[in-house]
């Protein structure tokens, strides 16, 4: 009994260890990617493909997901402020709830899930490939040509996607507010941009996007380039940048909101 115990808490022990080490590993990875940035953008090129690879392919599910969101707030904001006989600001609760929270959030979780993935797997399939072991016979840093690009193509483009969430979810509200159940227009839109603040409500939603954005890619970036060079490997990298993705969002969601409107 007390072998098995001791045997528990060594396992403990050394996972603990082994989870810290990562950490550490990772950091020192996001440091190289920010010393070999320069590279990357005297080889601007690089960027904007990335950018294109990360960004517009993925508009459709960002577009597609950010009018029915906005739709559905439209319809459940305006059964709870009837409630109250104030629908006439069905306009400020779309608004307010996807800039400053909806918009940069299910945007970032959508962002990980599609180009996050995509990274992830890409890394490693080039690594299982011997591709990034052939660059670097040739004398070509890894880091700068192929990791670099893709961590200020994805940084670049996230807030753009947030952006663009938002205003289709403003438009979605609009649609199902407006012209399917009838709310003023003047009031939705005039009370919108009296609410709107552009300090508080929309610089927050851009730093928020931004911060999940470099979450998101260096931590897509580290599982595909520390992924096992097998197709098992591949597989669970991938996995854990999703899950793990997903997790470092909701909690820097959190951390930023309660620095940023505590005084709100």
């Amino acid at each position: 009994m007390m072998q098995a115990l001791i045997g528990y808490i060594r396992g403990i022990g050394r996972r603990t260890v082994d989870r810290v080490w990562r950490m550490g590993v990772a950091a020192r990875f996001f440091l190289l990617v920010l010393l070999h940035s320069g590279t990357s953008f005297r080889r601007f090129h690089l960027i904007i493909r990335e950018i294109f690879t990360a960004g517009v392919l993925s508009l459709i599910i960002i577009l597609v997901s950010g009018l029915f969101v906005g739709m559905v707030l439209g319809l459940q904001g305006y059964e709870t402020l009837q409630t109250y006989g104030a629908e006439e600001s069905l306009g400020v609760l779309v608004s307010l709830s996807l800039v400053r929270e909806l918009g940069p959030v299910v945007a970032a979780l959508l962002f990980a899930s599609r180009a996050g993935s995509a990274i992830t797997a890409e890394i490693g399939l080039m690594k299982a490939t011997e591709q990034i072991a052939a660059m670097e016979m040739m004398a070509v840093d890894p880091i700068a040509r192929v990791v670099a690009p893709r961590f200020w193509g994805a940084v670049i483009s996230m807030p753009l996607l947030a952006a663009l969430f938002s205003a289709m979810g403003v438009l979605g509200g609009y649609l199902v507010g407006v012209v399917l159940i009838g709310v003023d227009a003047g009031s939705f839109w005039s009370q919108m941009q009296a609410a709107v603040d552009f300090k508080e409500d929309i610089i927050n939603g851009v730093i928020k996007s931004v911060v999940f954005g470099i979450a998101v890619t260096i931590i897509a970036l580290f599982e595909g380039y520390d992924a096992p060079p097998t197709a098992e490997g591949v597989s669970r990298a991938t996995t854990r940048t999703v899950v793990t993705s997903s997790l470092a969002i909701l909690g820097l969601d959190f951390i930023l909101t309660a620095f940023m409107f505590r005084g709100v």
